[in-house]
């Protein structure tokens, strides 16, 4: 059974950083590219995509929101996902959710698990 468990989220000042993990388990995660999506609280805001990187870690794509200030990284060794964020926004507050891609490329909202996510707030 495909599972993802995000931490590390919390509050941050503008300008600041977070990098929360994301433990996957129950599929094999060096065979699958990954992604990071996060849901701003606002009604009607669907999943936003952040970031991908293929299943070896050899290409990574990142929306441009936050391309420049946010890396993603995995180690496959331990079944995690990582997301380095920097010089963050008010506008980064959202639920920021891991999630599984079909196969080894990570595309554009290609993606078919999630995990529950992990809240990150902005503010001074």
């Amino acid at each position: 059974q495909v599972h993802m468990v995000e931490s590390g989220g919390g509050v941050a000042q503008p300008g600041g950083s977070l990098r929360p993990p994301c433990a996957a388990s129950g599929f094999t995660f060096s065979n699958y590219a990954m992604s990071w999506a996060r849901q701003r609280q606002a009604p009607g805001n669907g999943l936003e995509w952040v970031a991908g990187i293929y299943s070896d870690g050899s290409e990574t794509n990142y929306a441009e929101s936050v391309k420049g200030r946010f890396t993603i990284s995995r180690d496959n060794a331990k079944n995690t996902l990582y997301l380095q964020m920097n010089s963050l926004k008010p506008e980064d507050t959202a639920l920021y959710r891991c999630a599984k891609g079909y196969g080894r490329i990570a595309y554009v909202d290609e993606y078919d698990y999630y995990g529950h996510g992990t809240q990150v707030t902005v503010s001074s």
